[in-house]
């Protein structure tokens, strides 16, 4: 195509976009960002240099959040709670770090993390033509997998391979369009600041998800590289003023997954299949994870970090299903996926090009929710270290195969951050894992039965309990160095070894293969074609300028710093320091509404009016925590936590009218920093003083 014609339709196609995506709706992603929308709406023009360096000002962590880079010298602003792990694998019985805080008052005492990677998105490529290519003498829809996830694969060596840089070929717009992403990673992370996880999380369960909200969730790292502070033009100047009612902001960083363009069939499995069931077998392991809790202080404090993420987890799919079964969100998905039928259906060219689409689909959730059970409950669960053998094993049997006929997540451009993960020397609590993995088999055991290939090989006629001690009790897993000579030591150690759990990922790696190529042939093969189909008719009738689902990779998303309409009255835009004292004495101070040791002395320093949290109308979803908010400067004004219990629903629709991200304050950052924790010095570094 002529490139200046190109560019004209591409200009048409921005403004008819503007008629389909409504409001400051929009995950958008850097290379399509939303600029005609954000002109007319806010008269802001997105240049290609003010993206640039938000781009390269923002950060993915491994752990599942985001962050910015906010100091020339490396420092790394998220949340506590996407530290969390993190500051979990540093603490001790002696030293609990998720609890009472940490400080490096200087340098020396920053402490390097176990195993966090740091990625930052250098460049992307559109790939959909070779990817698409590579499937198309394909006789079947297994076969054209297959071929195109080998041709992804080479496309990612040959990336990393060429360039030293992360690369990871991305799914968008369901299939119809593929991009290769690729990253600048590190790996030397040191924690510099974390706040108590009482004052991060103040309120706990109960205020999860809720608004208005009184939490100081922010952590500080410092990234290395050749064992300096790495130096950077490319970070966010913090503004300590922040951002007023009805201001402009954005937010860049990683929304893990959202599903609004599935089919009625698709969010109908959902709906029925996935996620009741995901409920019960995280409500069923919290149950087991308090028992473990309630043994001793020591206990309590191995099983705290998973029993806040499972937690977090309830509520959040509590709200996803609520949001399915409200009539008035699946009529909405209803006549939305109507409406693009009608305009497919209107044409014949669509129709026979993308007419089969809906019942391919609706055919392969129907195999789907047959296999679930058995997918499900026939995988080692619960335990971490009980997936290592499986995991050791699969790695040595795969990367003996050519790099195209390997299984997904064992590719050559994947293994550095796979054996980053499998040799990582986190701590890992034996006992909790023990009654972590006994309740695991047991709900297998009940779902599948004593019969079933997997029961027999997990048990071999013990119970739950008695085969969980054996295979944990006895297993040398838990020293890295043991991993490491597994790993290295080939075919020949595997089939060597006898150690419990490699004896028992020699039996169910064949299990794990032959499920695994069942899903691809009655399901994944047929969804993913269909899916195609699905995002070229939606470009087709749409145009491109529109955003596809979340895929845990970089997105841009524009609002403003709003309250809305809340049981009867009013959510104010902000919060202050005054509501979390009010709060905390409104409930006599007793948890989860108590002030920790700091924050009762610091009472009377604390300017009470300064504002604590506040809440903007952009597009966000789980993955964006520890994400910046930026003004029209691209300076730092607030840091995304969370969003309010009527966004949960915004996994499929979105709704400006009550859809809230929820941000601590740049002011209230600094305030904690010198009035509470007697952290001036880093206050400084990230708001250097004006003289």
């Amino acid at each position: 195509m002529n490139i200046r014609v190109r560019h004209i339709l591409q200009f048409v196609l921005a403004f008819a976009a503007i008629g389909v995506v409504h409001a400051d709706e929009g995950m958008w992603t850097f290379d399509n960002p939303p600029t005609a929308a954000v002109q007319q709406k806010y008269n802001f023009t997105i240049t290609p240099a003010w993206l640039e360096h938000l781009r390269l000002a923002s950060v993915r962590l491994n752990d599942g959040g985001s962050g910015s880079f906010v100091s020339p010298d490396g420092l790394l602003l998220t949340n506590h709670h996407v530290a969390l792990g993190q500051l979990q694998k540093a603490s001790t019985p002696e030293h609990n770090y998720v609890a009472d805080g940490f400080y490096a008052r200087t340098r020396a005492e920053e402490m390097k993390t176990t195993d966090l990677e740091i990625n930052v998105l250098m460049s992307t490529e559109d790939v959909t033509a070779a990817v698409s290519a590579a499937g198309r003498t394909a006789k079947s829809p297994k076969e054209t997998l297959d071929a195109r996830e080998a041709e992804i694969a080479r496309i990612e060596k040959e990336s990393l391979d060429r360039t030293g840089l992360r690369s990871d070929v991305v799914s968008l717009y369901q299939g119809a369009q593929y991009w290769l992403y690729r990253y600048k990673k590190y790996t030397d992370v040191r924690i510099v600041f974390a706040p108590e996880q009482q004052m991060a999380f103040f309120g706990g369960d109960p205020d999860n998800f809720t608004y208005p909200r009184y939490d100081i969730d922010f952590a500080i790292f410092r990234v290395y590289e050749n064992g300096s502070p790495i130096h950077s033009e490319h970070f966010l100047k913090w503004n300590p003023r922040g951002a007023s009612e009805n201001e402009l902001v954005f937010v860049a960083g990683n929304p893990g997954s959202t599903d609004r363009n599935d089919t009625v069939a698709e969010l109908q499995t959902e709906r029925d299949v996935d996620l009741p069931t995901s409920l019960a077998v995280l409500e069923r392991r919290l149950k087991a994870l308090h028992e473990y809790a309630s043994r001793g202080a020591e206990q309590a404090r191995e099983a705290n970090e998973l029993i806040f993420e499972l937690e977090n987890s309830v509520k959040a799919y509590t709200g996803e299903l609520q949001g399915l079964r409200d009539p008035s969100v699946m009529s909405k998905k209803v006549a939305d996926e109507d409406a693009l039928r009608q305009k497919v259906e209107s044409r014949d060219d669509w129709k026979a090009t993308y007419g089969s689409a809906w019942a391919d689909v609706s055919k392969a959730e129907a195999a789907r929710r047959k296999l679930y059970d058995a997918q499900r409950f026939t995988q080692i669960r619960g335990s971490e270290l009980a997936g290592l053998g499986l995991r050791i094993v699969q790695y040595v049997q795969e990367t003996h195969k050519p790099d195209a006929e390997r299984l997904p997540g064992f590719h050559e451009a994947q293994l550095p951050s796979l054996r980053m993960s499998l040799l990582s020397p986190a701590p890992i609590y034996v006992p909790l894992e023990e009654a972590l993995l006994a309740d695991a088999l047991q709900e297998s055991l009940e779902k599948r039965g004593p019969d079933h290939p997997f029961i027999k090989a997990t048990l071999e006629g013990r119970t739950p309990q008695d085969a969980a001690r054996v295979l944990l009790g006895h297993t040398k897993l838990t020293d890295p160095a043991v991993r490491k000579r597994l790993l290295d030591g080939g075919t020949a150690a595997i089939e060597q070894s006898t150690d419990p759990l490699i004896v028992l990922g020699r039996k169910l790696a064949p299990m794990a293969k032959t499920m695994h190529d069942t899903m691809e042939r009655e399901v994944t093969g047929i969804e993913t074609a269909a899916h195609e189909k699905l995002g070229q008719a939606r470009f087709a009738v749409y145009g491109t300028s529109v955003y596809p689902d979340a895929t845990f990779t970089l997105r841009l998303s524009y609002g403003s710093i709003r309250g809305y309409p809340m049981n009867g009255t009013l959510a104010p835009c902000k919060t202050t320091f005054a509501g979390l004292y009010d709060r905390s004495a409104s409930f006599d101070n007793k948890p989860p509404f108590n002030l920790t040791p700091r924050f009762a002395v610091a009472r009377n320093k604390i300017d009470w009016a300064i504002p604590l949290d506040f809440v903007t109308t952009n597009d966000i979803i789980g993955g964006n925590s520890g994400s910046p908010v930026v003004n029209r400067n691209a300076e730092l004004v607030g840091l995304i936590f969370d969003g309010n219990i009527e966004s949960l629903a915004g996994r499929y629709v979105y709704d400006e009218t009550k859809n809230r991200a929820v941000a601590v304050h740049s002011a209230a950052i600094l305030e904690a920093l010198r009035v509470v924790y007697d952290a001036g010095p880093l206050a400084d570094e990230l708001a250097p003083p004006t003289r």
